[in-house]
Protein backbone atom coordinates (compact mmCIF):
# COMPACT_ATOMS: atom_id res chain seq x y z
CA UNK A 1 0.00 0.00 0.00
CA UNK A 2 1.37 3.45 -1.15
CA UNK A 3 0.31 7.06 -0.54
CA UNK A 4 -1.35 9.36 -3.16
CA UNK A 5 -1.84 13.26 -3.39
CA UNK A 6 -5.42 14.14 -2.24
CA UNK A 7 -6.14 18.45 -2.50
CA UNK A 8 -8.83 20.09 -1.73
CA UNK A 9 -9.71 24.01 -2.69
CA UNK A 10 -10.63 24.68 0.70
CA UNK A 11 -10.03 22.94 4.43
CA UNK A 12 -11.69 25.25 6.55
CA UNK A 13 -15.14 25.90 4.32
CA UNK A 14 -17.72 28.31 5.56
CA UNK A 15 -21.85 28.47 4.49
CA UNK A 16 -24.66 30.10 6.00
CA UNK A 17 -27.47 27.86 7.52
CA UNK A 18 -29.96 27.01 4.73
CA UNK A 19 -27.57 27.35 1.96
CA UNK A 20 -25.38 25.18 0.07
CA UNK A 21 -21.36 24.29 0.85
CA UNK A 22 -19.08 22.93 -1.71
CA UNK A 23 -16.41 20.10 -0.18
CA UNK A 24 -13.31 19.88 -2.48
CA UNK A 25 -11.34 16.74 -2.88
CA UNK A 26 -9.42 16.10 -5.75
CA UNK A 27 -6.53 13.35 -7.21
CA UNK A 28 -4.90 13.18 -10.19
CA UNK A 29 -5.04 9.79 -11.24
CA UNK A 30 -5.70 8.60 -14.74
CA UNK A 31 -9.46 8.30 -15.60
CA UNK A 32 -9.27 4.59 -16.59
CA UNK A 33 -8.26 3.58 -12.86
CA UNK A 34 -10.91 2.07 -10.31
CA UNK A 35 -10.96 4.16 -7.46
CA UNK A 36 -13.54 3.73 -4.21
CA UNK A 37 -14.53 6.78 -3.28
CA UNK A 38 -15.44 7.64 0.58
CA UNK A 39 -16.61 10.23 3.18
CA UNK A 40 -16.43 10.29 6.70
CA UNK A 41 -17.36 12.51 9.57
CA UNK A 42 -15.27 12.70 12.70
CA UNK A 43 -16.47 13.45 15.98
CA UNK A 44 -16.13 13.42 19.37
CA UNK A 45 -18.48 10.01 19.76
CA UNK A 46 -16.21 8.37 16.99
CA UNK A 47 -16.21 8.05 12.96
CA UNK A 48 -19.44 7.89 10.74
CA UNK A 49 -19.74 7.31 7.06
CA UNK A 50 -21.52 10.10 5.38
CA UNK A 51 -20.58 8.53 1.64
CA UNK A 52 -20.55 4.78 1.56
CA UNK A 53 -20.84 2.48 -1.20
CA UNK A 54 -21.60 4.86 -3.46
CA UNK A 55 -24.46 6.16 -1.71
CA UNK A 56 -25.49 9.04 1.19
CA UNK A 57 -26.20 8.19 4.42
CA UNK A 58 -27.72 9.64 7.36
CA UNK A 59 -28.57 13.56 7.44
CA UNK A 60 -26.78 13.93 4.27
CA UNK A 61 -29.20 11.20 2.37
CA UNK A 62 -31.57 13.20 -0.40
CA UNK A 63 -29.74 16.43 0.43
CA UNK A 64 -26.35 16.08 -1.14
CA UNK A 65 -24.81 14.94 -4.69
CA UNK A 66 -21.11 14.22 -5.67
CA UNK A 67 -19.17 16.93 -7.39
CA UNK A 68 -16.48 14.59 -9.97
CA UNK A 69 -15.17 13.05 -5.76
CA UNK A 70 -16.17 16.45 -3.80
CA UNK A 71 -19.24 17.07 -1.62
CA UNK A 72 -22.62 19.96 -2.61
CA UNK A 73 -24.60 20.04 0.39
CA UNK A 74 -27.72 21.77 -0.01
CA UNK A 75 -29.81 23.32 2.87
CA UNK A 76 -27.06 22.96 5.59
CA UNK A 77 -28.00 23.13 8.96
CA UNK A 78 -25.62 23.81 12.59
CA UNK A 79 -25.63 19.63 12.45
CA UNK A 80 -23.85 19.78 9.51
CA UNK A 81 -20.77 21.85 10.90
CA UNK A 82 -17.96 19.50 11.64
CA UNK A 83 -14.36 17.48 10.29
CA UNK A 84 -14.76 15.78 7.00
CA UNK A 85 -12.52 13.42 5.55
CA UNK A 86 -12.29 12.41 2.54
CA UNK A 87 -10.71 8.88 1.65
CA UNK A 88 -9.61 7.69 -2.10
CA UNK A 89 -8.05 4.34 -3.02
CA UNK A 90 -6.67 3.44 -5.94
CA UNK A 91 -5.87 0.08 -7.56
CA UNK A 92 -2.38 0.30 -10.15
CA UNK A 93 0.29 -2.03 -11.10
CA UNK A 94 2.23 -1.12 -7.61
CA UNK A 95 -0.87 -2.42 -5.81
CA UNK A 96 -3.39 -0.22 -4.13
CA UNK A 97 -2.92 3.35 -3.38
CA UNK A 98 -4.18 5.23 -0.83
CA UNK A 99 -5.05 9.07 0.38
CA UNK A 100 -6.77 11.32 2.22
CA UNK A 101 -7.66 14.66 2.77
CA UNK A 102 -9.84 17.04 5.71
CA UNK A 103 -12.38 19.57 5.48
CA UNK A 104 -13.70 21.63 8.17
CA UNK A 105 -16.98 22.88 8.03
CA UNK A 106 -18.86 25.91 9.69
CA UNK A 107 -22.22 26.28 9.71
CA UNK A 108 -23.06 30.24 9.94
CA UNK A 109 -26.14 30.95 11.90
CA UNK A 110 -27.65 34.51 12.10
CA UNK A 111 -28.84 35.33 15.68
CA UNK A 112 -32.25 34.50 17.21
CA UNK A 113 -34.25 37.07 19.11
CA UNK A 114 -32.22 37.59 22.23
CA UNK A 115 -33.54 37.74 26.46
CA UNK A 116 -32.87 40.99 27.65
CA UNK A 117 -33.42 41.50 31.52
CA UNK A 118 -34.03 45.29 32.46
CA UNK A 119 -35.21 46.11 36.02
CA UNK A 120 -38.36 48.14 36.13
CA UNK A 121 -37.40 50.05 39.14
CA UNK A 122 -33.82 51.03 40.81
CA UNK A 123 -32.91 53.77 43.36
CA UNK A 124 -30.39 56.02 42.86
CA UNK A 125 -26.82 55.58 43.58
CA UNK A 126 -27.08 51.44 43.46
CA UNK A 127 -25.67 49.11 41.17
CA UNK A 128 -28.02 48.14 38.21
CA UNK A 129 -26.87 45.85 35.35
CA UNK A 130 -29.08 45.02 32.33
CA UNK A 131 -28.49 41.92 30.63
CA UNK A 132 -29.14 40.61 26.84
CA UNK A 133 -28.12 37.46 25.22
CA UNK A 134 -28.86 34.69 22.70
CA UNK A 135 -27.75 31.75 22.22
CA UNK A 136 -28.51 30.64 18.70
CA UNK A 137 -25.91 32.42 16.76
CA UNK A 138 -22.63 31.37 14.72
CA UNK A 139 -20.13 33.59 15.28
CA UNK A 140 -21.12 34.68 18.41
CA UNK A 141 -23.44 37.31 18.65
CA UNK A 142 -22.65 41.42 19.89
CA UNK A 143 -24.48 43.21 21.52
CA UNK A 144 -25.51 47.30 21.10
CA UNK A 145 -27.79 48.60 23.69
CA UNK A 146 -30.30 51.33 22.93
CA UNK A 147 -31.74 53.61 25.38
CA UNK A 148 -35.21 55.79 24.07
CA UNK A 149 -34.43 54.50 20.74
CA UNK A 150 -30.54 56.25 20.57
CA UNK A 151 -27.54 53.69 20.58
CA UNK A 152 -25.46 54.43 23.69
CA UNK A 153 -21.56 54.43 23.49
CA UNK A 154 -19.02 52.12 24.57
CA UNK A 155 -17.67 53.77 27.63
CA UNK A 156 -13.96 54.01 26.84
CA UNK A 157 -12.63 56.45 28.74
CA UNK A 158 -11.78 59.54 25.95
CA UNK A 159 -13.25 60.82 23.01
CA UNK A 160 -17.01 61.37 22.99
CA UNK A 161 -18.29 58.63 25.53
CA UNK A 162 -16.17 60.66 28.01
CA UNK A 163 -17.66 63.96 27.21
CA UNK A 164 -21.11 62.47 27.16
CA UNK A 165 -20.32 61.94 31.18
CA UNK A 166 -21.35 58.53 30.68
CA UNK A 167 -22.32 56.26 33.81
CA UNK A 168 -22.19 52.90 32.73
CA UNK A 169 -19.72 50.02 31.30
CA UNK A 170 -21.45 48.62 27.90
CA UNK A 171 -19.73 44.69 27.07
CA UNK A 172 -20.34 44.29 23.82
CA UNK A 173 -19.41 40.73 23.66
CA UNK A 174 -21.27 39.65 27.10
CA UNK A 175 -24.42 41.98 26.44
CA UNK A 176 -24.21 43.66 29.44
CA UNK A 177 -24.97 47.12 30.41
CA UNK A 178 -23.69 47.86 34.09
CA UNK A 179 -24.76 51.16 36.20
CA UNK A 180 -22.32 50.98 39.02
CA UNK A 181 -24.26 54.64 40.18
CA UNK A 182 -27.31 54.34 38.73
CA UNK A 183 -29.15 58.27 38.26
CA UNK A 184 -32.46 59.40 37.43
CA UNK A 185 -31.09 60.82 34.42
CA UNK A 186 -30.75 56.36 33.12
CA UNK A 187 -34.53 57.11 33.53
CA UNK A 188 -35.91 55.19 29.99
CA UNK A 189 -36.76 52.91 27.64
CA UNK A 190 -34.42 50.18 26.96
CA UNK A 191 -33.84 47.80 24.69
CA UNK A 192 -30.84 45.44 22.96
CA UNK A 193 -29.90 44.67 19.59
CA UNK A 194 -27.67 41.22 18.41
CA UNK A 195 -25.58 40.84 15.27
CA UNK A 196 -22.71 38.68 14.03
CA UNK A 197 -22.98 39.75 10.58
CA UNK A 198 -25.16 36.76 9.08
CA UNK A 199 -28.29 37.43 8.77
CA UNK A 200 -30.72 40.26 9.84
CA UNK A 201 -29.19 41.33 13.70
CA UNK A 202 -32.31 40.70 16.45
CA UNK A 203 -33.56 42.97 18.64
CA UNK A 204 -35.54 42.16 21.82
CA UNK A 205 -38.78 44.19 23.33
CA UNK A 206 -38.90 47.15 24.56
CA UNK A 207 -38.37 47.50 28.75
CA UNK A 208 -38.79 50.78 30.84
CA UNK A 209 -36.07 51.16 33.68
CA UNK A 210 -37.56 54.29 36.56
CA UNK A 211 -34.95 55.34 38.37
CA UNK A 212 -35.99 56.95 42.03
CA UNK A 213 -34.40 58.65 44.75
CA UNK A 214 -34.38 57.08 48.13
CA UNK A 215 -37.24 58.60 50.01
CA UNK A 216 -35.78 58.86 53.26
CA UNK A 217 -38.61 59.99 55.16
CA UNK A 218 -40.53 57.23 54.50
CA UNK A 219 -38.00 54.58 55.69
CA UNK A 220 -37.62 56.97 58.71
CA UNK A 221 -41.43 56.59 59.04
CA UNK A 222 -41.76 53.27 58.31
CA UNK A 223 -38.81 52.04 61.58
CA UNK A 224 -40.94 54.24 63.56
CA UNK A 225 -43.50 52.71 62.78
CA UNK A 226 -42.25 49.07 63.18
CA UNK A 227 -40.37 50.20 66.30
CA UNK A 228 -43.90 51.55 68.18
CA UNK A 229 -46.03 48.26 66.52
CA UNK A 230 -42.65 46.24 68.90
CA UNK A 231 -42.98 48.05 71.70
CA UNK A 232 -46.88 47.66 72.13
CA UNK A 233 -46.21 43.55 71.22
CA UNK A 234 -43.70 43.84 74.25
CA UNK A 235 -46.04 45.67 76.57
CA UNK A 236 -49.04 43.44 75.76
CA UNK A 237 -47.00 40.41 76.27
CA UNK A 238 -45.65 41.94 80.01
CA UNK A 239 -49.04 42.94 80.42
CA UNK A 240 -50.43 39.08 79.89
CA UNK A 241 -47.52 37.69 81.80
CA UNK A 242 -48.48 40.07 84.69
CA UNK A 243 -52.01 38.78 84.56
CA UNK A 244 -51.10 35.40 84.75
CA UNK A 245 -52.66 34.67 81.36
CA UNK A 246 -49.58 32.36 80.49
CA UNK A 247 -49.22 30.87 84.09
CA UNK A 248 -49.58 26.69 83.20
Amino acid sequence: VSGISIETDNKNVKAEEFKEAILSCKHKFSKGMSLRIEWKKIQSQGVSFVYYNGEFTGDLRGRAEMLNTGIRIRNVTRKDSGTYRCEISAKSEEGQRLGEATITLTVLVAPSTPVCEVPSSAMTGTVVQLSCKETEGSPPSEYQWYKNGVALLEKTGTGSARAANVTYTMNKKSGTLLFNTVTKNDTGEYFCEASNGIGLSQKCSVKRMQVDDLNVSAIIIAVVFVAVVMSLCGLGVFYAHKKGYFAS
